[in-house]
């Protein structure tokens, strides 16, 4: 058991016979009345986000999960093929669990999440950042560097991201794995 002190973001906890990771949560005391933590809440299961109010002092039991390095393989007609980087165990995960599927790409290190207690996995987390090598985009103008405007370039996994016009085919790139967007140009 622990209580709202115990709050940090990426706990999970019990709540609601789900099971939920804080992404979010804010402390408030108020100049009159008790003090509360506002959360964001994502519920393992489904993904939704749902946004809860903890009296201060309230006990919640803390879900314990495992976070296991595991490597991309490849992709089949069951889903994703993952290996475990120290057992070498190959385990199958369907697309609907793994958000950003469309940045996997072969030999990509990962981590999964799995519950302690049933051994179910609860999610497959990327890297924050991966490095793409574009394999089409329309060039860019010369001299029109002025603006901050974007373009659609594919990568080598087949997903689209938004780029700057000087990026063209060929160059290396840095994706945010987390809202898809582009970081940066990598130099080779």
């Amino acid at each position: 058991m622990a209580t709202t002190q115990d709050f940090r973001n990426g706990l999970v906890i019990e709540f609601n016979n789900d099971l939920y990771i804080i992404v979010q949560f804010q402390h408030v005391k108020p100049g009159k009345g008790p003090a509360f933590v506002r959360t964001k809440l994502k519920s393992l299961k489904n993904g939704r986000v749902i946004e809860n109010t903890f009296s201060s002092g309230v006990k919640v039991n803390v879900a314990r999960v495992e976070r296991r390095p595991y490597q991309y393989l490849y992709k089949d007609d069951m889903g994703f093929i993952f290996m475990h980087l120290e057992t070498y165990e190959q385990i199958t995960i369907p697309e609907s669990m793994i958000e950003n599927h469309q940045f996997l790409k072969d030999g990509l290190n990962v981590e999964i999440v799995v519950h302690a207690d049933t051994e179910n996995i609860l999610s497959v987390d990327l890297p924050p950042f991966v490095v793409m090598e574009v394999t089409y985009s329309e060039p860019g103008l010369k001299g029109d560097t002025a603006t901050n405007t974007l373009k659609p370039a594919k990568i080598e996994t087949g997903a689209t991201v938004m780029v700057p016009l000087f990026v063209s085919t060929g160059d290396k790139i840095k994706v945010d794995t987390r809202d898809s967007s582009y970081v940066e140009r990598v130099k080779s």
